[in-house]
């Protein structure tokens, strides 16, 4: 079983830095896609980056320029570097992995596209 396990959430002023990170194990990591998505209480769950194993990324609109997702296929391991955070981005954080193949373009940030999910990590920005 896919096991995802996610860390480096923590409360932060608005403005200020994270570095989320997630481990996975018992899969051929290289071959995945891998993403994160983010779920603010009453919210659905929205994609936040994607990246695939040869480092082609994708970014939803609203962190363009302020997040920065990248993996370390030696060490398994998933990051989100997120600044200039906002209270907006208050959320559950979650990694998801998904194996070949890929998805259409359209839907790497979908998340009826991704097969195993993390437990997740609390971000919380405060104004």
């Amino acid at each position: 079983q896919v096991q995802l396990v996610e860390s480096g959430g923590g409360s932060v002023q608005s403005g200020g830095s994270l570095r989320l990170s997630c481990a996975a194990s018992r899969i051929t990591y290289s071959l995945y896609l891998m993403a994160w998505f983010r779920q603010a209480p009453g919210e659905g769950r929205e994609g936040v980056a994607s990246i695939d194993s040869d480092g082609s990324t994708s970014y939803a609109d609203s962190v363009k320029g302020r997040f920065t997702i990248s993996r370390d296929n030696a060490k398994s391991t998933l990051y989100l570097q997120m600044n200039s955070l906002k209270p907006e981005d208050t959320a559950l954080y979650y990694c998801a992995a998904r194996p070949r193949p890929l998805p259409p373009r359209q839907l790497l940030l979908h998340r009826d596209a991704y097969n195993y999910w993390g437990q997740g990590t609390q971000v919380t920005v405060s104004s």
